[in-house]
């Protein structure tokens, strides 16, 4: 060992707790650069939430342990309890126990033939925004993506749903994200104040679980209607005889269900699209070469699916962005049962914690990390070190179930927008991250340019 190096232990703990609180000020005050921090202390850093003990896994090689290893570290922890109590018992949310039955009955929404149908959707709500935007004006981009993915995801699971009662959907959607994040910050027992936020965000949860609950009794009640092609469909479609005898979902099951791809789907999408503008408005070099990309392939139209293999620098520019500002930031697991992680004993109960974006800010792994850098993915081949480097849909049998519809969305949405528009910053503005349900750019306002494409005619 060289005096330069140091050694960096297995296992460690995080300096700077305070009686009560632990490192939850810390956490709240300035959570990515607390984040960033922990590798110095082990590659299992223990931290206090408040009198809550809980560990934090710094490597690649833990992480793809935890992620892979369901069994013994089941999702739960504080964050998850919350929003399982917030959305309902869904998909993201189960315990191990109910997963693979609920993964059985909702993986064909999301086959190639289904991503295919949902892909006319996207370009059409893509397409919908843009056409509202006008030269010289300053554009809320994350209010903007929000509302686009919202109407994606609504269109998607219902088919056939019209303007009025998606723009109802967004409505309540919001309310309930209003008290969203104060549900997981309170304790369980201060979930009753009389806060107004909070009593919003339940009576908006209990009207949406009601709205959701009458589609579903009308679409079982007309069973033979086959044009249906959404995602409710899949949802309550009989399971194959092949899978076990599984049972259907049931009414309250596919409510869970729609709440969670709901959040899920909605929120890091949009989050994704806005540090995708806003990346390219800070990299004017990389826009270029976007533009000259778009112009080629797109000739002046909206990107389809055909158009997908082709949009190469599209692409890496949506996982360059999913690395250095992955939407699950901080995400909790559970040890289900006493065992040893990096050398220290962990006990049934004890929380985890697992962080995409700390593991994608590794220098070790990713040289210069919080430089933006697409072409670091022209060679995604690669050592499995490096493989496993990238945890933003997760991994193992909990990998989320809608990384392809994602980046679906987000690719044909970047690329429809950039081959029409360019966004440049609004002067002044100051553009932070906030990590809430998400980790999403705060304040950002882009000025939009009609642009016509290079090659074309006047």
């Amino acid at each position: 060992m060289t005096s330069t190096q140091v050694h960096i232990p297995a296992a460690g703990a995080a300096p700077g707790a305070v009686p009560l609180f632990g490192h939850a000020l810390t956490l709240l005050r300035d959570p990515l650069g607390f984040l960033r921090s922990l590798p110095a202390h082990g590659e299992l850093v223990e931290i206090r939430l408040g009198l809550q003990r809980a560990y934090v896994v710094c490597t690649p090689e833990l992480t793809h342990q935890v992620l892979t290893d369901d069994r013994t570290f089941d999702k739960g922890g504080p964050m998850v309890d919350r929003t399982r109590d917030a959305l309902g018992n869904g998909l993201p949310t189960c315990p191990r126990t109910q997963h693979r039955r609920q993964r059985r009955l909702v993986q064909p929404a999301f086959t190639a033939a289904r991503l295919a149908g949902y892909a006319p959707i996207m370009e059409r709500e893509v397409r919908a925004t843009t056409d509202r935007w006008q030269t010289g004006q300053p554009i809320d981009v994350l209010g903007d993506m929000q509302a686009l993915t919202g109407r994606i995801l609504v269109a998607t699971m219902f088919a056939r749903i019209s303007d009025q009662r998606i723009t109802e959907i967004l409505d309540i959607l919001r309310d309930i994200q209003d008290g969203f994040l104060l549900r997981i910050a309170l304790p369980a027992k201060a979930q009753k104040l009389p806060v107004p936020a909070l009593r919003r965000s339940q009576r908006a949860r209990t009207r949406l679980r009601g709205l959701i609950g009458d589609i579903i009794d009308h679409r079982r009640a007309t069973p033979d209607d086959r044009s249906h092609r959404d995602l409710l469909s899949t949802l309550l479609a009989p399971p194959d005889p092949a899978t076990d005898g599984t049972s259907d979902l049931t009414k309250d099951e596919i409510t869970d269900q729609c709440l969670n791809f709901f959040f899920a789907g909605t929120e890091t999408t949009a989050s994704l699209l806005a540090w995708s503008l806003h990346l390219l408005a800070q990299h004017p070099e990389v826009e270029r070469q976007l533009h000259t990309e778009t112009d080629q392939i797109l000739n002046g139209g909206a990107a389809s699916l055909k158009d997908l293999p082709h949009l190469e620098l599209t692409d890496r520019i949506i996982t360059e962005t999913l690395r250095l500002y992955p939407a699950g930031w901080f995400i909790t697991r559970t040890v289900t049962r006493d065992t040893e992680l990096a050398g220290q004993p962990l006990a049934a109960g004890t929380p985890l914690v697992y962080s995409p974006y700390l593991i994608h800010h590794l220098p070790g792994h990713y040289p210069d990390p919080e430089q933006f850098d697409p072409d670091r993915w022209k060679d995604i081949s690669g050592p499995p070190s490096r493989q496993r480097a990238f945890v933003a849909f997760g991994a193992g049998a909990r990998k989320c179930i809608g990384d392809q519809y994602g980046i679906i969305e987000a690719t044909l949405a970047l690329a429809s927008i950039t081959a029409r528009w360019q966004l440049r910053p609004v002067p002044g503005a100051h553009v932070r991250s906030k990590a809430g349900i998400s980790l999403a750019p705060r304040g950002l306002r882009l000025i939009a340019t009609l642009r016509r494409p290079h090659g074309l005619s006047a």
